[in-house]
């Protein structure tokens, strides 16, 4: 039974709640069933309470945050009572109106299924086409397979949007058509395969492509789970990113990603299309290797048939030993960093694009590698279809220009000093010091512009990094980096004289014994020499915006993901 009305009582006179009291807050309540059962999660409204637990022996209310709750005076349960009648008459209202809603759509159903579906034999045969060939097949009765990416129903029409991987189509289905048991059931994910004709669409409409496919027949080859199981209750575009990453797979088929996917593609075949041109000749190193590049602290370890054996860090150390044999060489394939780095920008596995090249100067390097980068990407925006991409991705994408501004190791400490950026102790730059990922991100963002940065200090650059002949303290090394990424390519003249190189061993500590292979090419005709190596990743970043490089791998790997 409630209790009585009682007028404002002191904390002392508050008598104690008795068993199954519900407790009305309206500061901090949530009307919900689940709540009302003691202080920490109480109800909002009187009315709620009364109506939701009517046979409670006892109503508590609070009206501000920092007041007790007191027992329900007589006129407020009153009041509430009356609240909670309205609340039943919604809640029968509401019940009626969704017995009526159900019986209306089994009838529609029932209706639905009753309508057969087939083609007309009468049409002429349809062609088979990829969406990407609609424009040429204007006009013309097609079959187009695919996805059922965006649905939309309404009396007598259905407007569906079918992705195939080349494109996207809008499909307009009517009639018997639309109204089919199938039609009205149909799942976002489905796989169908469609006929009908493509007509360009009037002046004033839009869609992708500029046309429509007028449905004629179509069947349906998978159908996809709806309700709790339908694909936009499983990947929802505000989910954990580790839930996203779990659910890759499906996650891969929204727009975005496929088309960072499309735009990878593209610079993958601008890569080629430039070495190519230069006559730059492709190799395929091992990626299964007994010897380091970067430092052994970041190598994947495993047993080759009971010798010790390691994922490779880079191709670098193959590649040159296909110059005298082949010329200058390429790769593009897969490099392995055990690093422990949870950054934007770091990846266990990515896609390194390396190259080396024989009988040149440092100058021609530095000229070779921004002249590659600016002839990539302008091939890249050549492909319509992959400039809208990156329009979309990145609206204030700006193609970089020739020449890119050098600045030197030296020179970056300078400015860094000046503006007041310190380094990871805290304190000002000195020479030696690394320029950690934050301080350099700092610099290349607000100089805005890409740079090569230049002459790294032999300490902290690898073992087969040449010295600068008027600075032995520095290397002929270089890191491009580029505004809101960071680094994107690192490179260096490689040491060709075997005794300097033994003495770079010496500096590292580093046993010499299993380079043997690579210490031949300092025996048998050395020449100058040098490359670099790209993060496909990381110019992807670049080229669409992307906040992580997690987002340009397929199935990122990163500390802790190796999964699905």
């Amino acid at each position: 039974m409630a209790s009585p009305a009682i007028g404002k009582l002191s904390l002392e006179d508050i008598p104690a709640p008795p068993a199954g009291t519900i407790f009305v807050d309206e500061f901090t309540g949530v009307d919900v069933i689940s709540a009302g059962a003691s202080t920490t999660s109480p109800v909002k409204s009187a009315a709620f309470a009364v109506y939701t637990f009517p046979n409670a022996p006892a109503y508590y209310l609070r009206r501000q945050a920092d007041s007790p709750f007191e027992p329900i005076s007589a006129s407020a349960l009153k009041k509430a009572k009356k609240g909670a009648d309205g609340l039943a008459k919604k809640a029968k209202a509401a019940e009626e109106l969704k017995v009526k809603k159900d019986a209306d759509e089994a009838k529609r159903l029932e209706e639905a299924s009753k309508i057969v579906v087939k083609p007309d034999l009468s049409l002429p045969e349809a062609k088979h086409i990829k969406i990407r060939d609609g424009a040429a097949h204007r006009e013309t009765r097609v079959v187009v397979h695919g996805w059922v990416h965006r649905l939309r129903l309404q009396k007598g029409l259905a407007f569906l949007v079918l992705r195939d991987g080349t494109g996207f189509l809008q499909c307009v289905l009517s009639g018997d058509l639309a109204n089919a048991y199938s039609t009205i059931t149909l799942t976002l994910e489905s796989t169908v395969t469609i006929y009908g004709i493509i007509h360009p669409l009037p002046e004033g409409k839009s869609a992708p492509g500029n046309h429509e496919l007028v449905v004629d027949y179509y069947e349906i080859v998978g159908l996809a789970p709806g309700g709790d199981d339908a694909i936009s209750n499983r990947v929802q575009e505000n989910a954990d990113p580790s839930i996203l990453l779990d659910l890759r797979h499906l996650v891969l088929r929204g727009e975005t990603l496929t088309g960072i996917f499309k735009v990878r593609a593209a610079l993958l075949r601008s890569f080629r299309r430039v070495y190519e041109e230069l006559g730059i000749l492709e190799v395929t190193p091992p990626c299964m290797v007994q010897t380091q590049v970067e430092g052994g602290s970041t190598l994947f370890a495993f047993k080759y048939y009971g010798e010790d054996a390691y994922l490779t860090q880079s191709s670098q150390l193959y590649l040159e030993t296909c110059l005298p044999a082949l010329g200058d060489v390429f790769c593009i394939q897969e490099s392995f960093r055990a690093e422990r780095s949870h950054t934007r920008r770091h990846l266990s596995e990515y896609t390194h694009v390396e190259a080396e090249l024989a009988f040149l100067t440092f100058d021609d390097l530095l000229s070779h590698i921004e002249n590659f980068i600016t002839k990539t990407v302008q091939y890249v925006l050549e492909d319509e279809e992959i400039a809208a991409i990156v329009k979309k991705l990145n609206p204030n994408f700006v193609a970089p220009q020739l020449p890119f501004r050098r600045m030197t190791y030296e020179s970056a400490l300078e400015w860094l000093n000046e503006h007041g950026v310190p380094n990871e102790d805290g304190e000002t730059f000195k020479f030696g010091d690394d320029i950690a990922e934050a301080a350099e991100r700092k610099m290349t963002d607000e100089i805005n512009e890409p740079i090569l940065l230049t002459r790294f200090p032999v300490e902290i650059k690898s073992f087969y990094m040449q010295k600068c002949a008027d600075d032995p303290r520095v290397t002929e090394s270089v890191d491009v980096l580029m505004p809101n990424v960071g680094e994107i390519v690192g490179g260096s003249m490689r040491i060709y004289d075997l005794d300097e190189l033994m003495k770079g061993y010496t500096r590292e500590n580093m046993d010499a014994t299993p380079y043997y292979w690579f210490n031949d090419q300092r025996v048998y005709g050395t020449c100058p020499h040098g490359g670099y190596g790209l993060g496909t990743e990381r110019i992807l970043a670049w080229l669409c915006d992307r906040f992580t490089v997690r987002d340009c791998s397929l199935y990122p790997r990163f500390t802790g993901r190796c999964k699905p």
